[in-house]
């Protein structure tokens, strides 16, 4: 199975989303700045790297677990990405395209604008941590949910 997590950047809510499945991040508590901070890719992509898949790792059931940033048009970059891989003999019944903007908050976008559009890390970057966090127990939930997903889909 080949997870993406998509967001508009692949900087922060797609990253975080990735780091839970993956146990880079705890799904037990709220992780400290630090923790975010010091996460691959967190806040480092830059916008000519939107709509590179990223590898972030292997899960426990050795799922392979992408980010990808799609800025507004996700549902192109989906297509396209299937569309290529299926073209390359990948079955793309094994694609889980999971979409983590639905848990970003104003906070986030406001904080993601300025550190990456606008080059003002030392502003955004602790405005995103601190959306992030006002979300992160539903981030767990939704890789809760991915999790029990993948399982059902490689069962079947």
């Amino acid at each position: 199975m080949k997870i993406f997590y998509c967001c508009y950047g692949s900087a922060h809510s797609s990253v975080v989303a990735a780091a839970i499945h993956l146990g880079m991040l705890p799904s037990d508590r709220l992780p400290d700045a630090e923790e975010f901070e010091r996460l691959p890719r967190y806040d480092k992509t830059s916008s000519c790297e939107i709509g590179y898949p990223f590898f972030m790792g292997k899960d426990e059931k050795e799922n392979e677990v992408f980010i990808i940033g799609m800025t507004s048009q996700r549902e192109l970059v989906k297509r396209a990405i299937a569309s290529f891989l299926e073209h390359s003999g990948v079955n793309t019944e094994n694609l889980l395209f999971i979409d983590t903007l639905p848990f970003v908050n104003l906070k986030t976008k406001i904080g993601g604008i300025l550190s990456r559009r606008l080059g003002l890390v030392s502003l955004g970057r602790p405005l995103t941590i601190e959306g992030i966090r006002e979300k992160y127990f539903d981030f767990v939930k939704l890789v809760q949910d991915v999790k029990k997903r993948a399982d059902t889909k490689t069962k079947t």
